[in-house]
């Protein structure tokens, strides 16, 4: 089955927690570009090219694509809390994040399901 990446609302709630990354990742410290912020913005890209990438596949494919999302999405939250615990977020700003986060992981799990 051919999902059409664009609309689905997986995928745009994604886009925009990438967006969100990286106008954060902007401010950390430039001893952070490298590192942890960089590492954030890769997971934050991670999500939504997976989803977009397993919507071409069967819905088994599919499925792995939207583990493998899944994950780099319990990755990024990890990171925010780091980056909050370090001072470089604050800690409204990490929790708005934070629920953005969650709110996406539910609904790629509940994908999932769907799809099994």
């Amino acid at each position: 089955m051919n999902h059409n990446f664009k609309n689905l609302k997986i995928w745009t709630l994604s886009m925009e927690i990438t967006s969100d990354i990286h106008r954060i990742c902007m401010n950390f410290p430039k001893k952070e570009m490298y590192g942890l912020g960089s590492q954030m913005n890769r997971a934050s890209i991670s999500i939504p090219s997976n989803i977009a990438e397993g919507s071409n596949r069967t819905n088994k494919h599919f499925a792995h694509y939207l583990n493998i999302s899944l994950g780099s999405s319990f990755e990024l939250q990890t990171q925010l809390l780091i980056a909050q615990m370090h001072k470089y977020v604050s800690i409204e700003k990490t929790t708005e994040l934070e629920n953005k986060i969650i709110e996406l992981q539910k609904m790629i799990a509940g994908l999932i399901g769907k799809l099994n």
